[in-house]
C-alpha cells in the first residue's frame, strides 16, 4: 500500500520543498513590492508542482497492469499524453513568462509525443503586452535619457509582444524609423526561480520514473533563455548573420543602432513585411509561396551546413517577407537572441550524415551515430530527417513502401520511454538545436505547401558544399569580423557609461 502511494506522497513533499526553496531564494525587504513578489513566485512554483504531480499520478496509475507495447497500452498512453499536455498547456497559460517559452521549446521538438507538440503549439502566438509606463521606465533607465529626447515619435502600443519582451515602433530625431525591443522588468530573477522549480521537478520525475531523463533538455532551455535575455549578444548575432549573408540580396537583417542599445533595450532599423506563412498576403502581392519556401530553406541550409552559425528560433513571427517589385521579395530575419555556433567537427559530421543519407550509405550512418554518441539509435536518423528507413533503397523524397511502413511501425511500437529518453540524453547540444530548428522550418514549409523534396534536395546541396574547403575560410572570416565588432561594441559601451556618469 505504501508503495502505491509513493508517487503522490513524493510530489506533495516536493510541492512544500519547492515553495520553501523559492521563498528562501527571494531577497527580503525589497520595498512595497517584495511581499507580492514572493507570494507570486511561490504561487507559480506551487502551481507547477501541483500540475506535474497530477501528470505523474495519471501516468503511474492509468498504465498499471497493461502490457508494454500492446494495443491497449498504446491507446491508453495516447489518452494520458493528451490529458497531460492539456494540463501543462493550462499551467503555461497561467504562469506565463518562461513557462510559455518552455512550452514553445517542447512543441518545436518533433521527437516528443505528437499529443504534446500539437497541444502546446498554440503557445507560439500567446503574449500579453506590458503596461507602457513600465516599458518607458526600462527605456529611460537603461539608455540614460528621457524618452522624448531620444524619439521624435514613439508609439505607446506595441507592434509585437512575446513572453519576455515587446516591440514598439518609433522615429528618431533624424526621421529614421526604428523598432525598439524592450525587455519586461524583473525577468532575470524570475528566470532563476522558474528554472530552479523546473530543475527540481525534472529531478523528482527522474527519481520516480527512472526512464524519464530530460535534464539535458532543461539545460539547453536554460542556455537559450540566458541568451535571449542579453540584447547586446542578440545585436552581435544579428550583425554576424548580416556579415555571413552580405552577398545574398534575398536576405535582409535590420541594422542595429548601438548608441540606443543595452542589455535590456535593442533599437533596430524598422522593416515591414508579411509573416512568412501568411499565404493570403503573399498571393495578393503576387509572391509565390513555393519560391519563398525554397529561399527560406536555402537560407537555413547555408546557416547550418556552411557557416555553422544557426538561428535557433525560426518561427513565423521571426521571419517576414518584404515585397520588392513584381514577384520579387526579400526575407527579413528578426529576433537573433537564440543562436548556436556549431562545433566545427559536429558541422562536418552533420554534413557527412546528410551525404550518407543521400547515398543510402547505411554503414556510414551507423558509424556517424557513434561520433554523435547515439549508438544503436543512429538507425532512426533516416526516419527523422528523410522519412525513410535505414534499409530503404527508394529515391530521396519518395514515400515509404507499405512493407517499410509495417516494419517501421513494429519497430517503433517496441520502443519504450527509456529509449526516447536515452536517445534525447545522448544527443550533443548542437544536435538538439538542429532538431528544434528543423522542426520549426518543416512546419513553415508545410504551411507554404512546399513539396517534401525542396527541403531534402536543398539540405543535400548545402551539405556537399559545406564539406568543401571554401566555406571554412568564410566561417573564419565571419569569426574575425565578429571579434572586431566585439571590440568596437566594448569601446562604445564604455564611452556611453562615461557619458552617463558625467551627466
Amino acid at each position: 500500500m505504501l508503495r502505491r502511494r509513493r508517487g503522490p506522497l513524493l510530489l506533495a513533499a516536493a510541492a512544500a520543498a519547492a515553495a520553501g526553496a523559492v521563498a528562501a531564494a527571494l531577497p527580503s525587504g525589497e520595498g512595497r513590492g517584495a511581499a507580492p513578489s514572493v507570494l507570486h513566485a511561490v504561487a507559480r512554483s506551487s502551481r507547477a508542482v501541483y500540475t506535474i504531480g497530477f501528470v505523474v499520478v495519471d501516468y503511474k496509475y492509468s498504465l498499471r497492469g497493461l502490457a508494454h507495447g500492446s494495443a491497449d497500452y498504446r491507446d491508453k498512453l495516447s489518452e494520458v499524453h493528451l490529458r497531460s499536455a492539456k494540463k501543462i498547456l493550462k499551467l503555461c497559460e497561467a504562469n506565463r513568462g518562461f513557462y510559455v517559452k518552455a512550452g514553445q521549446f517542447v512543441s518545436s521538438i518533433r521527437q516528443v509525443p505528437k499529443e504534446y507538440s500539437s497541444t502546446l503549439s498554440c503557445l507560439q502566438d500567446q503574449a500579453t503586452p506590458c503596461n507602457f509606463q513600465d516599458i518607458k521606465i526600462v527605456i529611460e533607465q537603461k539608455l540614460g535619457k528621457d524618452l522624448h529626447s531620444i524619439f521624435l515619435e514613439f508609439d505607446e502600443h506595441p507592434i509585437a509582444a512575446a513572453s519576455i519582451a515587446q516591440v514598439h515602433r518609433g522615429r528618431l530625431n533624424n526621421n529614421q524609423e526604428v523598432a525598439v525591443k524592450v525587455q519586461y522588468p524583473g525577468l532575470e530573477r524570475r528566470m532563476k526561480i522558474d528554472i530552479m522549480t523546473m530543475s527540481f521537478l525534472s529531478k523528482s520525475l527522474s527519481w520516480i520514473f527512472p526512464d524519464y531523463r530530460f535534464q539535458k533538455l532543461l539545460t539547453e532551455f536554460e542556455r537559450t533563455m540566458s541568451m535571449e535575455l542579453d540584447f547586446i549578444q542578440e545585436a552581435k548575432n544579428s550583425e554576424r548573420t548580416a556579415s555571413c549573408f552580405r552577398k545574398n540580396n534575398v536576405v535582409k537583417v535590420p541594422c542595429v543602432f548601438w548608441e540606443l542599445t543595452s542589455k535590456e533595450v535593442l533599437t533596430m532599423e524598422f522593416c515591414s513585411g508579411y509573416k512568412v506563412d501568411n499565404l493570403n498576403s503573399l498571393r495578393k502581392a503576387d509572391i509565390s509561396p513555393t519560391k519563398v519556401a525554397k529561399a527560406l530553406i536555402e537560407l537555413f541550409g547555408e546557416m547550418i551546413f556552411v557557416h555553422g552559425f544557426v538561428h535557433g528560433d525560426p518561427h513565423p513571427g521571426n521571419i517576414l517577407v518584404s515585397p520588392q517589385g513584381q514577384g520579387k521579395f526579400s526575407l527579413v530575419l528578426l529576433d537573433h537572441g537564440i543562436y548556436k555556433e556549431l562545433d566545427q567537427k559536429f558541422r562536418l559530421d552533420y554534413c557527412q550524415l546528410w551525404k550518407a543519407l543521400i547515398l543510402l550509405d547505411s554503414q556510414k550512418i551507423l558509424e556517424l551515430g557513434e561520433h554523435f554518441g547515439v549508438g544503436k539509435y543512429a538507425k532512426y536518423f533516416p526516419v527523422i530527417f528523410t522519412g525513410r528507413t535505414i534499409e530503404s533503397k527508394s529515391i530521396l523524397g519518395t514515400q515509404m513502401s507499405i512493407e517499410e511502413k509495417m516494419r517501421l511501425k513494429q519497430d517503433l511500437n517496441s520502443l519504450g520511454m527509456d529509449d526516447i529518453s536515452s536517445f534525447m540524453e545522448s544527443l550533443p547540444p548542437d544536435f538538439l538545436t538542429i532538431l528544434r530548428t528543423d522542426g520549426l522550418l518543416r512546419s513553415i514549409l508545410g504551411n507554404l505547401g512546399a513539396p517534401r523534396h525542396v527541403r531534402l534536395l536543398t539540405y543535400a546541396k548545402c551539405a556537399l558544399y559545406g564539406l568543401e574547403e571554401q566555406p571554412k575560410s568564410q566561417s573564419e572570416l565571419a569569426g574575425f569580423l565578429m571579434q572586431i565588432n566585439d571590440l568596437r561594441h566594448k569601446i562604445m559601451s564604455r564611452f556611453r557609461r562615461i557619458l552617463q556618469n558625467a551627466s
